[in-house]
């Protein structure tokens, strides 16, 4: 099923999702059951798998640093098939511009149409970790609602070469991210929602939105978007936050603000463990004032760990 058909089904009752990220290669994909298993009880509709985009790696051959380019996690779409076989969800792949030709674009979608799989999410992705600036990749797609576009020409059974005449097109509902406090890159929030209005325009059918901590920036997005003219499902993304570290590089990362109540919180800490349950506590509250204001989904970002999404998914779910 589509996200959004989940989501009309619900008949207002706020689902539970989370997303996760693939092991590295050569890892056992048990290791991934074994964090979804837990969460499995909460009923979740869809879980989304994240993609990762190439990166650079230096070999050591005879005293010489040769450097290759490689996927350190691969296999998002398989583990989307794996999931919707064994647990009978819909598991939704990142589709990435970073990183891919138009071409393989094609090809992954059209893996993904022969597989099931109903529901993709469409986003430009990151720069690479040598570059600073986001660098689009040779015959590639540059920006995200362009990425959209192909996707829904695809669904109207047009490919990149040519028009296919099938009553069994894809017919993908597609997901694209949004940011609260506006993307890194964006010169300001406004310029940020006409950007995400231009995702919407070429097709998108639900957004997904970065983390954030101060549901008010959630509230005053949507508001917003809505003056704007995007009447789409808008769903809170939310972190946990799990090591003192976060305190810091979540900002620098991310360009977001923490309330004051939690910084202070985290700062009181003298463990990482003692960090991961005021994470847990500040993540329930935060859920619950946005179940609270309507929201159609809740969707946290585990990062492949389940404990501490079990405790707070017991505490509303």
């Amino acid at each position: 099923m589509k996200v959004t058909e989940h989501i009309e089904q619900s008949k207002g009752k706020t689902l539970f999702s989370f997303e996760l990220i693939p092991p590295q290669k050569g890892r056992n994909i048990q290791e991934l059951y074994n964090n979804i298993d837990p969460l499995m009880e909460f009923n979740p509709p869809f879980i989304d798998v994240t993609t990762s985009r190439e990166e650079y790696i230096y070999i050591n051959k005879k005293g010489l640093l040769d450097k290759k380019l490689t996927r350190m996690r691969p296999g998002t779409v398989g583990i989307c098939a794996a999931i919707t076989h064994k647990y009978n969800v819909d598991a939704i792949p990142h589709v990435l511009c970073g990183g891919f030709t138009k071409e393989e674009t094609e090809y992954l979608l059209v893996d993904c149409h022969y597989l099931g799989i109903d529901n993709v999410m469409a986003l430009r992705g990151d720069a690479m970790k040598e570059e600073k600036y986001f660098t689009p990749t040779n015959g590639g797609h540059c920006y995200a609602n362009e990425l959209v576009s192909q996707i829904v020409a695809m669904n109207q059974g047009k490919f990149l070469h040519e028009v296919v005449e099938t009553e069994t097109n894809s017919d993908f509902c597609i997901g694209v991210a949004g940011y609260p406090e506006k993307h890194v890159e964006a010169p300001s929030l406004n310029s940020d929602l006409r950007r995400l209005k231009e995702k919407v325009d070429a097709g998108a059918d639900y957004v997904v939105t970065q983390m954030f901590f101060d549901n008010q920036r959630y509230f005053k997005f949507v508001e917003e978007a809505r003056a704007a003219g995007i009447t789409v499902p808008i769903i809170p993304g939310i972190k946990p936050v799990s090591v003192k570290k976060h305190l810091h590089l979540l900002p620098q990362v991310f360009k977001l603000d923490m309330p004051d109540e939690l910084v202070k919180a985290i700062e009181k800490c003298k463990t990482n463990a003692e960090v991961r349950e005021v994470g847990v506590e500040f993540a329930i509250q935060q859920s619950k004032e946005l179940m609270t204001y309507g929201v159609p989904v809740l969707h946290y970002y585990s990062m492949g760990k389940s404990d501490n999404i079990k405790k707070i998914a017991a505490a509303i779910f």
